[in-house]
């Protein structure tokens, strides 16, 4: 298993071209990026530059993940770029990219998702699971509509569609997406630290999503109260609450050969979890009580951990000064441990 790093939050220069990232990435010593759009390599889809990429990635012995965008039709105003792509057509724009990005890149799978975190909207509004003029349920329908719109393309490329989970949406619905549509033609990007904002443990989470996990999104987590508020605050890998050996333990078995992609995030958002809310829990009905006692442990044992001084509270934490940096390297290295106790080649 490879370790390597979002291309989007990598630290680097805002005029840097992706080939200046992956340089950038070779030389913190990851092993690979994850390009979070085919259109952050290149807007226009040059082939001559995403070829070049390539080349430049397997040069450095790289491994090479691209993406795509939203696959929710209730998000598509909220990418134009990819609809002037398609010439006002948000489907032919995504079909450009899938072909770019597999024919001059070489790139196999690339990362979608199903809506933007809304930021600056109160309380569980940052979701679009709780849109009241979009309901969920109708969302979903959507999705998967336009998803086995995109399918055959797809298929006639070979490559796979990894859907995140995403803050907005459970492990548990996006499994049903890739068993409904097809797992060959869709699959999972895993990010670590949202599923527990959909009330999920990432362990269990790592259970359902394994089978289809081909790309990854990882940073780890911590959990209490900002102002009455229980929710998630991100951390550096093996700074948080997640078994690292376990989840990791569970994809290796099921993917040896999956790159692992830190996704370095700051302390400062708190997202809430409305665990003890009734209307947060009638959004959610697959919850696993099981999985929300699991949640509760590993607040309270954080909590105990700042209680004799072993770790940062909440507010301390998110107002540190942060350090991208730092949280690669510091992630990087516990990735490392953590694959080494657990017998898997790094």
């Amino acid at each position: 298993m490879r370790i390597g790093v979002d291309g989007s939050k990598i630290p680097h220069e805002a005029d840097d071209s992706a080939i200046r990232i992956l340089e950038r990435a070779h030389g913190m010593g990851m092993e690979g990026v994850y390009f979070r759009s085919v259109m952050d390599v290149s807007p226009t889809l040059d082939r001559g530059l995403l070829s070049e990429v390539r080349d430049c990635a397997d040069s450095l012995n790289l491994y090479l993940q691209m993406g795509l965008a939203k696959v929710n039709p209730y998000a598509t105003a909220e990418a134009p770029n990819v609809r002037r792509l398609g010439d006002g057509d948000y489907t032919r724009g995504m079909i450009k990219m899938i072909e770019a990005a597999h024919e001059a890149a070489g790139v196999t799978d690339l990362w979608v998702a199903c809506a933007n975190y809304q930021r600056g909207m109160p309380g569980y509004y940052v979701f679009d699971r709780f849109r009241t003029d979009a309901p969920w349920a109708d969302q979903l329908v959507a999705i998967e509509k336009f998803l086995r719109l995109l399918a055959p393309v797809a298929r006639d490329h070979g490559v796979h569609m990894n859907i995140e989970t995403h803050e907005e949406i459970t492990s548990y619905e996006i499994v049903r997406l890739v068993e409904a549509v097809g797992p060959d033609v869709l699959g999972v990007t895993f990010d670590t630290a949202n599923v527990v904002v959909r009330g999920e443990d990432p362990v269990a989470a790592a259970r359902r999503v394994a089978p289809y996990t081909r790309a990854t999104h990882l940073r780890d987590f911590v959990l209490g109260e900002q102002d009455g508020v229980f929710g998630r605050v991100f951390a550096p890998i093996g700074q948080g609450s997640i078994d690292w050996d376990a989840v990791l333990g569970i994809l290796h078995a099921e993917n040896p050969d999956l790159p692992l992609s830190i996704e370095n995030a700051g302390p400062t958002l708190h997202l809430p979890i409305g665990l003890d809310d009734p209307e947060w829990i009638a959004m959610h009905p697959d919850l696993d009580q099981d999985e929300v006692a699991s949640i509760r442990g590993m607040a309270a044992e954080y909590a105990e951990r700042t209680e004799r001084g072993e770790a940062p509270r909440i507010s301390d934490l998110r107002a540190a000064t942060y350090d991208g940096a730092h949280f690669i390297d510091v992630s990087a290295k516990s990735l490392r441990d953590a694959l080494s106790r657990i017998g898997a080649a790094v």
